[in-house]
């Protein structure tokens, strides 16, 4: 899989990085003219722009107009880990999730992308340090250089859901399920307190954002859900086809639209998914 290397840097003052979103700044503006996706990455005159890492998903933080959250320990310990794996340290945060204060101001890394998202945010894989090539240039991706990765290494560790797009080539998502298989039967980060596939009883707001941790795509499918003015997830499943989320189912090689195919709610009450979020591709909204 061949992707662009772009050299920089990352800068988290005054951001609020979680586990898979981070702001960074090419040392040469001018390499976003060499990404020919199809969507345009945003950023300002100095080139700066928020990343979303690729093929991974960290519980959420602060998600929509209210910054409604998944259980925080979880979410911060994402965020930290991927920091510190980019060489800050003595993060400080505010009550809003903002960083008030690390070490370095700056770290130096490099990303890896071929696109952003229909929001602007470049989707890469994200690297510390030194690149393996001179920025600007195509380079090709296999596992052992996936493994030097931001991105890897939170799967790795179960900090973070592998969560995969059509545009990852197979033999990186068969090494990160691999990973994320390992790390869930280890009990490693957030999978013991992952109920995706064994369900969680709704009662309410609290029961996703201070109890039980699921998968984040399904989490902001759920606060959206909840905007609408009701905790009555009776109808979630008609609410999902509507969104029509398109998707592959891996184990079957079936191609659908709406999530409602692969969610459930049973006893009017408890919600779960009929598949492990590795068993699923989607393609990009």
């Amino acid at each position: 899989m061949t992707m662009l290397l772009i050299q920089g840097s990352f800068q988290v003052i005054g951001a609020q990085p979680d586990g898979d979103s981070i702001h960074f700044t090419p040392d040469d503006p001018n390499d976003w003219n060499l990404l020919h996706g199809t969507n345009t990455v945003h950023h300002n005159g100095q080139g700066r722009t928020q990343l979303r890492l690729d093929a991974i998903d960290a519980t959420e933080t602060h998600y929509g107009p209210n910054r409604d959250h998944q259980p925080l320990v979880p979410g911060h310990a994402a965020a930290d880990e991927l920091l510190a794996f980019l060489g800050f340290s003595n993060i400080q945060r505010d009550a809003h999730e903002t960083i008030t204060g690390v070490t370095p101001a700056t770290a130096p890394g490099f990303i890896l992308t071929r696109d952003a998202d229909q929001f602007g945010r470049c989707i890469a894989l994200v690297g510390a340090g030194q690149g393996p090539a001179a920025s600007g240039t195509d380079v090709a991706v296999d596992v052992p250089l996936l493994q030097t990765t931001a991105n890897h290494h939170l799967v790795k560790t179960g900090l973070a859901f592998p969560t995969f797009y059509r545009s990852l080539f197979p033999d990186l998502r068969n090494e990160l399920t691999t990973v994320a298989v390992a790390a869930r039967a280890a009990g490693l980060g957030l999978w013991p307190q992952d109920v995706t596939t064994t369900g969680v009883k709704i009662t309410g707001l609290t029961s996703v954002t201070e109890d039980a941790v699921i998968l984040p795509k399904l989490f902001r499918r759920l606060i959206d859900y909840f905007q609408l003015g009701s905790f009555d997830i009776s109808g979630f499943p008609a609410y999902l086809a509507q969104r029509a989320d398109k998707y592959t189912i891996l184990s079957t090689s079936h191609f659908t639209t709406g999530l409602d195919l692969v969610v459930q709610v049973t006893n009017g009450d408890t919600l779960r998914m009929t598949n492990p979020p590795e068993d699923l591709v989607f393609d990009e909204s």
